[in-house]
């Protein structure tokens, strides 16, 4: 009676021992396969998302490089013209008194201050009229002071500065023995040329 009643319970699906271990030990194994099919695309993200992260610092940090350097070039390119318009500036000034200032006794030496305050073609002119207009100045008694009164920068670069100056000038000679005054617009083109600014264009208005 009693081995009747243990095959009763088999029948009505009570599982041996042996069998619910194994049970276990298979959803174990499809745990860890679930696990296994879905860390490694996990890691792969969260390594993308370092990799992209890294790139973007670096692209922005060479960008804030790049960037520091053309403000840095600017700024220097910049700083340089400005040197550049006020020191040719300052040289046409003296140039426009010297061109516009003679006195009788010592005409030489006016003339060899423009010529030596010049360069090109205007240097060029003046040389070769120098010794009548030395001759017409020492004949005539002619002395002239010249003072600029204001002035201006038109157009700017490293090496050419054209200026604009306006310039009183009192002229008096063996005709006009009182002084008298002249007021000119002068535009004069300064050139760099080995570190010094000369003046090679000059027109008379």
């Amino acid at each position: 009676m009693v081995e009747t009643a243990d095959a009763d319970d088999v029948a009505d699906g009570a599982a041996p021992e042996g069998e619910d271990d194994e049970l276990a030990e298979l959803d174990q194994l499809d745990d860890l396969d679930a696990l296994e099919s879905t860390a490694p695309g996990k890691v792969r993200g969260r390594r993308w998302l370092r990799y992209t992260a890294v790139i973007a610092l670096a692209v922005m940090f060479f960008a804030a490089v790049a960037a520091a350097g053309f403000f840095g070039w600017q700024y220097k390119q910049h700083n340089e013209i400005d040197n550049a318009g006020r020191a040719a500036l300052a040289s046409a000034q003296d140039f426009v008194v010297a061109l516009t200032t003679i006195e009788t006794g010592a005409v030489d030496q006016d003339v060899e201050r423009v010529i030596a305050s010049s360069t090109g073609e205007f240097r060029d002119t003046y040389s070769q009229s120098a010794s009548q207009l030395r001759q017409v100045l020492i004949d005539n008694k002619a002395t002239s002071k010249g003072t600029v009164i204001d002035s201006a920068i038109k157009s700017v670069s490293k090496d050419r500065v054209d200026v604009v100056l306006f310039v009183d000038q009192w002229i008096s000679n063996v005709t006009s023995p009182k002084p008298r005054m002249d007021r000119s617009r002068v535009s004069v083109t300064m050139t760099l040329v080995d570190g010094k600014w000369l003046a090679s264009n000059v027109e008379l208005k």
